[in-house]
């Protein structure tokens, strides 16, 4: 199913990208798609350069008749977010992505296809082998592990990029040209805990939440998706209050910027309670699913009955740890003032998972906003809710926005291109998203920096597809923007 791709057109952009597909790029786990990248450039005859930080650069000069335009830096980041379905056995470092032509849409069978950011990372490859594309000099910036922290962009050494512009290439919306982007910063909370002795004439019983669209914790959070890890809790609360349910294990959620989808933990219940805790969960279950009936129409809820563990999570850590998780902030925080229709800050519950060795429970959130000043105040309602409760909470890996220059060059010159090809003007956005521009700017702030792609949905979840027209437009709009780079000055 994999080789249907590389027949769709552009030939050149599906074909690079299959070759990605085939190389497990996970994040932190890169080292062979930097050897292919490189070789790639090295293979080409071109300057190859791959920094301390795992970025590999490779720099082609403009072609005939080009040479007096502005520098492009072309970027996008070679890692990929890992997610499957519960029900799938895949190996990110391992296994190559199985793709599926779907109609007008590329996914993969049962996990995260890597579009995000593949299909920007082939598109650069493209124009670095082609013998045929009119432009001026030409970089591509190949980022390393921008999922997890973007340390790739963090990394990078000012001055070693030699270009004027820089076009990223990690927007989802075809038509679309993004000028700016949220910062964000994550949050650790550690709440530490003692192993109790099981309650005698209890029975052990798996509880799991699954069925979740899940999705990228940036672009999918005014969707108003269900939350695997406050769902869970949501349960336990009133199983603890009502049945006395005492928690053994939690595993919840697996990526920091995915909203999770998907809450496994390991509960005791008193045997002769059994019957009420089916019960009880049941009716939770009927009335979350009525009200998520919408975003989450295949919300399940399981138990399944197992062997008693021998210990618990201590009660008073339970309870400390429940009624936080209950009263955290997640999801939308607040709506720009300034760009209707864009959240301005949020915070996503991504993890909570117990750790039965250093005897902790681990809670990973991320926090985005295109305010700086919003973003820390929202820290400090998490600082302070946490800490009440009990738990150690750390703040790291903070990046800063990218604020809008409407005056831009680069803008102008795309509208223009776009327009004269399209007959359409492309609408003007920000994302509640981090894009690397915000810290590549800050190392490079000469640059007039724009970011556009195909139409990606989904992201950060088994359902990512990309839109197969709008690659082809994507492409042919990268094509004609480079025939139109402004001349350098004077």
């Amino acid at each position: 199913m994999s080789k249907k791709i590389i027949e769709l057109e552009p030939r050149q952009v599906w074909n690079y990208f299959h070759a990605l597909t085939q190389i497990p790029r996970p994040s932190n786990h890169e080292e062979q798609i930097r050897d292919y990248v490189e070789q790639f450039g090295k293979s080409l005859g071109l300057e190859t350069i791959r920094d301390t930080a795992g970025n590999i650069i490779i720099r082609k000069p403009a072609t005939p008749g080009m040479e007096n335009r502005k520098g492009v830096i072309l970027q996008g980041h070679l890692d990929m977010v890992p997610q499957k379905n519960n029900d799938k056995t895949h190996d990110f470092e391992k296994d190559p992505i199985e793709t599926i032509v779907d109609g007008e849409w590329v996914r993969a069978n049962g996990t995260t296809l890597g579009a995000d950011n593949g299909i920007g990372v082939a598109a650069t490859m493209a124009v670095l082998a082609s013998t045929n594309i009119p432009h001026g000099p030409i970089e591509g910036l190949f980022t390393a592990t921008e999922e997890t922290g973007m340390d790739g962009a963090n990394g990078l050494e000012a001055g070693l990029l030699q270009g004027d512009i820089l076009i990223n290439l990690d927007s989802e919306d075809e038509g679309e040209l993004y000028v700016g982007c949220a910062g964000g910063e994550d949050v650790t909370i550690k709440f530490p805990y003692k192993e109790k002795k099981a309650p005698k004439s209890c029975a052990g019983v798996n509880l799991s939440v699954t069925g979740l669209k899940g999705g990228h914790s940036g672009i999918d959070i005014p969707l108003g998706r269900g939350n695997a890890n406050k769902i869970f809790f949501r349960i336990l609360s009133e199983a603890a209050c009502q049945l006395g349910v005492r928690l053994s294990s939690i595993n919840g959620g697996s990526l920091r910027n995915a909203i999770p989808r998907e809450a496994f933990g390991l509960v005791v219940v008193k045997n002769k309670k059994i019957a009420d805790f089916v019960t009880l969960v049941d009716e939770i279950t009927g009335i979350m699913k009525k009200e998520l009936a919408v975003t989450e129409p295949d919300l399940t809820v399981t138990i399944e009955p197992v062997d008693c563990p021998k210990t618990v999570i201590d009660k008073d850590t339970q309870s400390r740890l429940t009624r936080a998780i209950l009263a955290a902030p997640n999801g939308v925080i607040r709506m720009s003032d300034t760009m209707p229709g864009l959240v301005e800050t949020s915070t996503n519950m991504a993890i909570v998972k117990s750790d039965e060795k250093k005897k902790v429970i681990r809670i990973a959130c991320l926090m985005r906003s295109s305010v700086d000043s919003a973003k820390d105040i929202l820290g400090t309602r998490m600082w302070a809710l946490f800490s009440l409760a009990g738990a150690k909470v750390k703040f790291s890996g903070a990046y800063p926005g990218w604020k809008p220059n409407m005056d831009s060059p680069i803008l102008k010159t795309m509208q223009e291109v776009y327009n004269a090809k399209y007959d359409k003007i492309p609408e003007i956005k920000a994302i509640h998203a981090g894009l690397e521009c915000g810290i590549l700017g800050g190392k490079y702030p000469h640059w007039d920096m724009i970011s556009f792609g195909p139409t990606i949905r989904h992201p950060h979840s088994p359902d990512e597809k990309v839109n197969i027209a709008t690659v082809g437009k994507f492409w042919e709009f990268l094509l004609e923007t480079l025939k139109n780079i402004p001349q350098k000055e004077a």
